[in-house]
């Protein structure tokens, strides 16, 4: 009996020795430089999601201090190479909240409208050419409006330069958008929207190429309406302007 019993309690003791194991935190003891090391070191393997976890355990065990603040910042460039871009600009919008006056708040900004700048994207876009013209226009405000407010409160930023750029050829996708939409609005025969949305186009997106043909569907349309003054008027700012001999 004895026997028996000294058995059943090895076996006990053999089957929770066997259970799961505790998972090991490999960072236990490590300092905040080590972890932010580490980290960086990870980024630049391209191992994002190890580099995520680092910089956030980083951060909840050593809040302050110049290795917490870094890592406030690169964690929101990790999620943005790891195509997580909510995360990223949640991370961003966190650090420029946090440290309105930090040397690298520019950086953040201009981080921010690279992450939506690259939203609306599919897998088929990867095989496929899609104009940016086509995307979501609100995906092409956000993205404008975070390279604006870089410019606008960091002028002399090293990222200015690229900033502009991108302002450019947002605003020339933006007017293409718009383009679009007064033309269906146009093959539709709604005159009055296709009018409304030619004006809009002339007065925002000035020196695009959508200028010329807004300004086509807009005398069309006050044709269309039998507004002949306006009719003349836009045709000779037509003439004016898009002539063959100017």
């Amino acid at each position: 009996m004895k026997l028996r019993m000294i058995a059943l309690m090895g076996s006990c003791f053999l089957l929770l020795a066997c259970g799961p194991a505790k998972e090991v935190d490999v960072t236990a003891g490590w300092s905040a430089e080590k972890l932010y090391r580490s980290a960086k070191n990870e980024m630049a393997n391209k191992n994002y999601s190890t580099a995520i976890e680092q910089y956030q355990i980083l951060e909840s065990r050593y809040p302050f201090g110049k290795y917490a603040t870094q890592a406030q910042l690169d964690v929101g460039y990790a999620y943005y190479k790891f195509d997580e871009v909510d995360a990223a600009i949640a991370a961003l919008d966190r650090f420029i909240k946090l440290n309105p006056r930090h040397e690298a708040v520019d950086y953040a900004y201009y981080l921010k409208g690279l992450a939506n700048f690259g939203r609306g994207k599919s897998l088929l876009d990867n095989i496929y050419y899609r104009d940016k013209a086509d995307y979501d226009k609100s995906i092409l405000l956000t993205s404008y409006n975070d390279f604006q407010i870089l410019l606008r409160r960091f002028p002399r930023s090293k990222y200015a330069v690229d900033s502009r750029q991108h302002l450019i050829y947002l605003r020339d996708k933006l007017a293409s958008a718009d383009l679009k939409i007064a033309r269906f609005y146009a093959s539709r025969d709604a005159w009055v929207a296709a009018s409304n949305r030619a004006k809009f186009i002339i007065l925002s997106y000035p020196g695009t190429d959508a200028v010329q043909p807004a300004l086509e569907i807009q005398l069309a349309a006050y044709q269309h309406l039998g507004l002949d003054r306006l009719a003349a008027d836009t045709q000779r700012i037509i003439d004016l302007n898009y002539s063959d001999g100017s």
